[in-house]
């Protein structure tokens, strides 16, 4: 189970997760991910002690950067500026989300690199995009994708203060993005013979992410009015309780075809005709708060999985169950679908540690982990003898 990209050299100069994330989808696919470090080590890998993990180990940092290669290079060096070039010369792919001046001072920037190797394609993750007067700004995804995008605002109750975005968030959507660019990106140099530079940024990911709302006001000059669970004027598009405390979102969309199997579900089937407040859409929209109110009661009655059985006998009845960490890790649909994967310790061996699986599969070349993320500079004599056979090779043709 080689994946899809079995053959791609990638050379990854990644930090924290955006960069690293993109490498470690392609790693995952199949790559040859050579992951370059300085002597101190990607910073991610300090996520462990921040997040007060006392148990040895690095749960964001395995997470996008199993199955990589890590070579420790000086690259404010000549010798260390040298090799990476030498990396580079038979790689397909460089990935980076290095800030553009600090590239620019490495002489690791598009321009200087793709003289040099014209066929290898360049892509570049920055926080706010390539032009602009923010262009070198520093950026993480809480910035850039959560904040200044609109998401955190668009997230946010009137009168309350703006939710925490959970880790990696922006930086998770941005590497998917980039892997995808530079996917594309490879097949345009087949055709050309040229590679190229390919790019997203933290912000443009952002925007993207809240595109439905963004591109109404482009186009209308009005906001979609962020909705409150209290006055939801469809009420089969809304969360409730149920008895024992568990939440649930109900997401029937279209108000009048789902009426009927949410009357039908709470015992009132007859509840429109008995009732002129809430007869027609129109109408539920204008008593929601006494409609809601009234729903609310109801499912107050029972636990959620005797819901979750009445559910079941309304097809035309959407929902789902506002799940914590441990009812994603134990529904049996999260298994069946692929979440969890199971990452080998080293090499070709059998089992291994569960982790979350990147999300897409392909069933004509499918893809499995190789081994957990390396430690710092467990690679670099491995990698550096593969530099020394091939200039020997060289030497001797």
């Amino acid at each position: 189970m080689a994946g899809p990209v079995e053959g791609l050299k990638v050379v990854e100069l990644g930090v924290w997760v955006a960069g690293p994330a993109a490498g470690g989808i392609l790693a995952d696919w199949g790559a040859d991910v050579i992951k370059i470090e300085p002597p101190t080590g990607d910073p991610g890998r300090l996520f462990g002690k921040m997040l007060g993990c006392d148990l040895g180990v690095n749960p964001p940092f395995e997470m996008d950067n199993r199955s990589k290669r890590s070579v420790v290079l000086d690259l404010t060096t000549d010798e260390g500026r040298a090799t990476a070039f030498e990396l580079l010369s038979d790689a397909d792919v460089f990935l980076t989300n290095v800030r553009p001046g600090a590239l620019q001072r490495l002489g690791l920037d598009f321009e200087s690199v793709s003289v040099r190797h014209p066929r290898l394609v360049y892509g570049l993750i920055t926080g706010y995009g390539e032009t602009g007067p923010d262009a070198d700004r520093a950026a993480y995804d809480v910035a850039a994708f959560w904040s200044r995008a609109g998401v955190a605002h668009l997230l946010t109750r009137p009168g309350d203060t703006p939710p925490f975005q959970r880790g990696g968030m922006g930086d998770h959507s941005a590497g998917m993005t980039l892997a995808a660019a530079v996917c594309a990106a490879l097949l345009a140099r087949d055709r050309t013979g040229t590679g190229q530079l390919v790019t997203t940024s933290l912000y443009r990911q952002g925007a993207y992410t809240v595109s439905f709302d963004l591109n109404t006001y482009l186009l209308t000059g009005q906001p979609i009015a962020i909705g409150q669970r209290e006055t939801m004027g469809n009420p089969c598009m809304n969360n409730y309780t149920a008895g024992d405390g568990r939440r649930f979102w109900l997401v029937g969309l279209e108000a009048e075809r789902h009426w009927p199997a949410l009357c039908r579900a709470v015992g009132r089937p007859g509840w429109g005709d008995d009732d002129p407040r809430f007869g027609d859409a129109r109408s539920r929209a204008a008593n929601a708060v006494q409609l809601i109110a009234e729903l609310d009661a109801i499912f107050a009655t029972r636990p959620l999985d005797e819901w979750a059985q009445i559910f079941a006998g309304e097809p035309e009845l959407f929902w789902s169950p506002v799940n914590a960490l441990e009812d994603v890790v134990a529904d049996e649909q999260f298994h069946a679908a692929g979440g969890i994967i199971d990452v080998p310790v080293v090499p070709d061996a059998d089992g291994g540690v569960a982790m979350v699986a990147t999300p897409a599969d392909f069933h004509g070349t499918p893809w499995a982990p190789r081994w957990v993320a390396p430690q710092l500079g467990q690679h670099t004599d491995e990698v550096l003898a593969e530099l020394k056979a091939r200039r020997g090779g060289q030497s001797a043709g």
